[in-house]
């Protein structure tokens, strides 16, 4: 047990806060040292929220497996559905519609957006910036009509199957998309005239938090944090999957390693993001949305892994196959976990 509020012997203030706390929802455990303002020491006690998935997999087909995936991020739940199917695919080595790899671009996309909005006003607001929570909202829910338009959920969708997508785009689709882009690319800059040039935010986040290369590299830290201290790690570049091949765009990478630097590359993964949806949305290919499968699965004996990059980093799913309609071993590579055990090398 720990108690709540201590002191040290140097006059340090040692506070706990988790696992249930206001600000954290019961998902971690944070011990904190403080000297006044600055965080001197934070050791991380996660695992809070694990809820067996891995286990709970191993008794679903490859086919219901990919539902529970949304629930590990329900802001990234289709590039977890993605990989989950990207896996089974691989193992089957069932080839995908043309059609069907764009339209998983596109929402994947459109997921990266959503992440990245909740995570710029969430985070505006907790140094202080209440404004900015308002605006990434009102944009996000343009992105969950959409989402809800095209497979009738607005959080967990189940959209991405072995072989493709589960049914056929809105007409209405590529009109609300372009519409959605148009204005989007517009906010984008304003939200870096709200936050981006405010001299209150620099000094609030300018080298804050700085996680060097080596550390990160260390803690396989992924996605914006290991960008953010220069370490080139989007899988979407370096490993290429669907119709990433087919479009241009950049890796953001900084280097300075600190909380600015970290926003810094969303906010750059923004306009990123625009792109590569300017570049599909009126080059959808005509064809099949979904390739023709067997009802019942069965991965042939052997290993598979597949990684695919989320909204907050590398997420990988490796599965062991017997041969079976079922998984005999399956592992998940969570961005998060990674990332949150870097936090005692940024204080």
């Amino acid at each position: 047990m720990f108690e709540e509020i201590g002191t040290t012997t140097e006059g340090d203030l040692i506070i706990n806060v988790g696992p249930q706390h206001p600000a954290t929802h019961g998902v971690l455990h944070l011990v904190i040292t403080l000297n006044g303002e600055t965080i001197k020491k934070l050791e991380p006690h996660l695992g809070y929220i694990h809820r067996s998935i891995e286990k709970m997999c191993e008794s679903l087909t490859y086919r219901q497996f990919i539902y529970v995936t949304s629930r590990m991020d329900y802001l990234s739940a289709h590039i977890n559905n993605q990989a989950c199917a990207l896996v089974v695919e691989k193992g089957l080595q069932i080839e995908v519609p043309d059609r069907a790899k764009v339209i998983r671009v596109l929402m994947a996309e459109l997921t990266r957006i959503a992440s990245h909005e909740l995570w710029w006003g969430a985070m505006a607001m907790d140094i202080g910036a209440f404004t900015p929570f308002f605006h990434a909202f009102r944009e996000r829910e343009t992105i969950n009509d959409i989402m809800e338009e095209t497979c009738g959920a607005r959080l967990t969708m189940n959209y991405m199957v072995p072989g493709g997508v589960m049914q056929e785009l809105h007409p209405n689709f590529q009109k609300k998309v372009k519409e959605f882009i148009k204005l989007f690319r517009l906010k984008v800059h304003e939200y870096e005239e709200l936050l981006t040039g405010n001299i209150i935010f620099k000094n609030r986040m300018k080298d804050v938090g700085v996680l060097s290369k080596e550390d990160a590299i260390s803690y396989g830290c992924t996605g914006p944090v290991g960008r953010g201290s220069g370490v080139s790690c989007d899988i979407r570049k370096l490993y290429p999957y669907d119709a990433y091949d087919k479009v241009q765009f950049d890796e953001v990478i900084e280097t300075a390693g600190d909380s600015l630097a970290r926003y810094m590359v969303r906010i750059k993964e923004l306009h990123q993001s625009i792109s590569i949806i300017e570049q599909l949305i009126d080059n959808i290919p005509e064809g099949d949305y979904q390739a023709k499968t067997k009802a019942v699965l069965k991965l042939p004996k052997g290993e598979f892994y597949q990684r695919v990059e989320t909204a907050r980093g590398e997420f990988g799913v490796y599965i062991v196959s017997e041969g079976g309609t079922t998984p005999h071993r399956i592992k998940f590579r969570s961005p998060g976990f990674s990332n949150l055990s870097a936090l005692d090398k940024m204080a």
